[in-house]
Formats: structure tokens, sequence, C-alpha cells
């Protein structure tokens, strides 16, 4: 059990505190309900280079990260479809430092003209490193351009192209800036040696004069059902075949997304799951086999992919045909009828894995502050969080694997070397 407790500033910033005497640090973790889905069709990548201008400075820190240093701490953050992560760690004596900074740079950070051609510049070369120049770098541009057709998930959060990022304003970053980074917007998590009286003290002093702000509202539409299967070929300077067969399913928490969860680590999880032990083992076709969601908010995927040894016509085909196949078999509880259907003992195998998963990513203080802060968003209570894995069973397992693996509906995207 994690012992925490949450509270509201009349700004609208949600708090969550949790007080570890065990430790001899802090951690600080701000999580921003914004993120890659909130931009401009025109304007994709700027919630990423939001996240590099954050580290910029601030009126009262003109250098963030030196400020951190000095207080013998560190910093990193993220940005996803979702969300826009910050996160500090520092002795605990040293914790009213750390939420000083993060409210200064959400009240007055230093977005200048040079700032921006700065991180642009960083932000650019890690397009080009990443994604131009990496081996199936832009698989996944490739890929979310054939899935989704309306929805802002149809670009990764690096942005479609480095021409977007050359074209944006200072006035662009102002306006995303104003609009996502405020209080009424964001989720403050605090995981260390503070007691509550001294964060909730620190809390009001340095976050509560700010102005709330609004919540995000999305007006875009919702992404339309696939009627028909998608397929798309590419090629690239890659060293093999690579084949991802992707099928919608709900976002976070909406019907079936456990059980969604659940079949991944089934197929794919660990040296006795069904793909390592039948595919990467058991066929010299298979170099990996892969299975995962996307874990989106909204609704997104559910993946099947394999890297292969050769890449012709009738391989392609068998590895399409070997992947779906072994997909569908959890359509079935086994039995005489189905011997190849999901069992009682690998169902107990993949929800020991997820709880002891879930329990290993509770233990430092940094980890407990982004799960605390994503409960908190997601309005969850963390300890829980396991109960709905725990009741998943045979039959929603094979019910959401029947509803997932619809031929109809999978979108596969075929990478061959060029």
């Amino acid at each position: 059990m994690i012992s925490y407790t949450t509270f509201r500033l009349t700004n609208g910033l949600r708090v969550v505190h949790n007080y570890d005497p065990s430790t001899a640090m802090v951690a600080v973790d701000l999580l921003y309900d914004t993120g890659a889905r909130d931009e401009d069709p025109d304007m994709t990548g700027i919630a990423h280079l939001m996240e590099h201008l954050m580290f910029a400075g601030s009126a009262n820190a003109p250098d963030f990260d030196a400020v951190i240093e000095k207080a013998g701490g560190s910093d990193n953050a993220w940005t996803s479809n979702d969300f826009t992560n910050f996160y500090e760690v520092a002795p605990a004596v040293n914790f009213e430092t750390l939420i000083f900074l993060e409210a200064d740079r959400m009240k007055s950070l230093s977005l200048s003209q040079r700032n921006l051609d700065i991180q642009r510049a960083v932000v650019i070369e890690e397009f080009k490193q990443t994604h131009l120049s990496r081996p199936y770098g832009d698989l996944e541009h490739h890929l979310r351009e054939m899935l989704f057709t309306n929805h802002p998930y149809s670009h990764p959060t690096i942005g479609k192209s480095v021409g977007q990022l050359e074209r944006f304003y200072l006035t662009d970053l102002l306006k995303f800036y104003s609009e996502g980074y405020s209080p009424a917007n964001a989720v403050l998590a605090i995981s260390g040696n503070v007691t509550y009286e001294t964060a909730r003290r620190a809390v009001e002093k340095w976050f509560g004069p700010l102005e709330g702000g609004s919540p995000r509202r999305r007006t875009y539409p919702p992404e339309p059902l696939q009627e028909a299967p998608r397929r798309k070929v590419v090629k690239g300077p890659v060293p093999h075949a690579r084949i991802v067969i992707a099928f919608p399913m709900s976002g976070y928490n909406g019907p079936f997304y456990r059980e969604a969860d659940l079949i991944t680590d089934i197929l794919a999880s660990g040296n006795s799951s069904r793909f390592y032990r039948r595919l990467v083992m058991g066929s010299p076709l298979f170099i990996t086999a892969d299975a995962s969601i996307t874990g989106s908010e909204e609704p997104g995927h559910l993946r099947l992919q394999a890297q292969l040894s050769d890449f012709s016509k009738e391989a392609l085909i068998e590895a399409e045909e070997i992947l779906v196949s072994q997909a569908r078999q959890l359509c079935h509880v086994s039995s005489s009828d189905h011997p190849d259907g999901v069992t009682s003992r690998e169902l107990e195998r993949a929800k020991n894995r997820h709880a002891s998963q879930t329990a290993f990513g509770l233990v430092t203080c940094p980890d407990r502050a982004l799960a605390l802060a994503l409960a908190e968003m997601h309005g969850e209570d963390i300890n829980r969080f396991e109960e709905g894995y725990a009741a998943v069973t045979l039959d929603s397992v094979t019910e959401a694997a029947r509803r997932i693996f619809d031929l109809r509906r999978a979108s596969t995207l075929i990478y061959l070397p060029s």
C-alpha cells in the first residue's frame, strides 16, 4: 500500500503527496494534460519543442539546470501524444527549490527568439538522428499515417517533418504555452522525505499565486471506425524486413483495455511467451517477434510485430499468416476442440507479471511520483490499480481477442530493405 494525500489549490492545481522517511531524497513530478494530440495539423512537433523550451530558463531562474545541479539534483522530461511530464530528484532538504523552479517556469518562462532558435536546432538534429538516419526510424510515421485518417494521433510526437519545425514562429510557442501550461491543466506529485505540512506550505507559497488558466478542451472529431483492411509497403536502408500488423482497440481503461494488455504479455512477454517459444526459437524465419498496445488515452491499437530473416514474397505471406494465427488462437479457451487456446496458467502468469512490474515500478520515489501523478490525472486510486487486472477472466480474454483480432480492421505495414 502506498500512503498518499491529495489536495487541490483554488487555481485548479491538483497535488498528490507521498511521505517516505526511508529516503533522504525527494522527487517532484509535474504532469501536464497537453501533448502532441493538441497540436495544429500544420504545426506538429510543437509540444515536444515546447518541452525543450521549458528548460531555457524563467524570470527568476535564467539557468534551470544550473540551479538543479547546485541543489544536488537531476531533472528530465518527456512528451507523448497525450501528456508532457517534467521531473526532478534532489536531497529532501532542497525540496522547496524544486517547487520554486517548477512554479516559476509555469508562470514566467523565458520564451525568446534566441531560445527558440537554439532549441529548434536541437530538436531538428534529434529528428534527423532518430527518425531520418536510424534504420526503421520513420516506421512510426508511415504506420500512424495509415492508422489514423482524422485523429491527431496520425503523427508521432517528434512531428511530421523537419519542414514544419522550421516554420514555427515565437507567437506559436507563446500560444501553445499559454493554453497548456497552467495550474488547471496539471497534476503535481511529490514523493520522498518531505512531510505533508512542509509540502503543502511550499506548494501554496509558490503555486498558489499563479492564475489558474483553463483545462484542455479537445474538439477534434473522433477517428471513424475502420471498415476495411489497410496495407502499405515501404523500403529503406534497413538490414531485415519488418512487418507490423495493427488492430484497433479502446483507449486507456476503455472496454477490454486490460485484457488487451494481458494478451500482449501472453503472446510476447518473456522467454515463456508464445511468440518467443514458437516463432523466435521455433522458426528460422523470425529474428524477433513482439506484441504491444499503444496505451494511449484515446482509442489506439494492439500491434503484432516481427523482424524476418527472409523478405521474399512467400516469406512475407507466411510470416503474416503465422502472426495472425498465433494471435487468433487466443479467441478460444484451451480445450480438446481448441488445444492451442489460452490457458488459465498463461493468464495467471500474465497477471502475476503485471502485478510484479507494477510493484517494482513503485520502489523509488521518482517512479512513485510519476505513478501517483498519472493515477490522479486518471482519477484512480493507485492502491486499487491491480484490482481491474485481477478481475480479468479467461472468458473476457477470449472475447477481447475475438473483438480485437478482426481481420477486416487489420492494418499491415511491411518495411523492406531497399
